[in-house]
């Protein structure tokens, strides 16, 4: 494990060195991801304007399970982004051949070669919202409870990475795959809203096959 942990701090530190020759690119990849949350909040706002309640929840308690959401996924972000690059073009072009003859585990290699960065904007807007609206939702603040936010939020980051690993791996049949991730991943934006409001199709999709209903909904009933 020690071994691993220095071999990934080199590749993060080789990658930063790398995003850093490129400032005005690393600035603007970090604007678009916080103007692309500054829309989802907006898109928010504009439903609660027409109307007072969603379903039963206030616009608090949305934007509650919004920012939840965007914690589990921008980790996801941070650590595994290159994941998406499997699906997309490294399989295809025959470039996967280089992880498999390093003396490394070659799943570890892939997340470990790309470390970005630009994904802390997700989780400063999550938090963010989160404290914002916190002191109007009544949370459940018990010792057990910020135990549990602690040991909630890395499984609910593994929910988007186990995704997109299954889907990423769809390349080694179909050559790409990165539709398919996209497809399915996209599916994550249902997880900002209560299931409560969704079809009971949709509800059975997102908790028991593709669980990203656990990512924000369901955590947020815990809290």
């Amino acid at each position: 494990m020690r071994r691993f942990f220095k071999i990934y701090r080199i590749l993060v530190a080789q990658n930063l060195k790398r995003l850093m020759e490129y400032k005005a690119d690393f600035f603007a990849g970090a604007v678009s991801f916080l103007i692309d949350q500054a829309i989802g909040i907006a898109f928010i706002f504009i439903i609660f304007s027409q109307i007072p309640q969603l379903s039963g929840f206030t616009f608090e308690q949305i934007v509650f399970i919004y920012g939840f959401s965007q914690i589990p996924k921008g980790i996801d972000h941070l650590l595994t982004d290159n994941l998406w690059c499997v699906g997309y073009f490294i399989v295809k072009k025959g470039d996967f051949d280089k992880y498999l003859t390093r003396p490394i585990n070659p799943l570890f290699h892939v997340i470990a070669e790309t470390f970005q960065i630009d994904a802390v904007g997700e989780l400063v807007v999550g938090i963010g919202l989160m404290i914002y609206v916190g002191g109007s939702v009544n949370l459940y603040v018990t010792p057990l409870s910020v135990l549990l936010f602690f040991v909630v939020i890395p499984f609910a980051m593994l929910i988007y990475t186990a995704i997109k690993i299954a889907t990423g791996a769809l390349a080694f049949w179909l050559k790409s795959s990165g539709f398919i991730i996209q497809m399915v991943y996209g599916m994550n934006e249902f997880a900002k809203y209560p299931t409560t409001i969704y079809s009971p199709f949709v509800k059975m999709l997102i908790t028991y096959i593709i669980p990203f209903a656990f990512t924000g909904y369901y955590p947020r009933c815990i809290f």
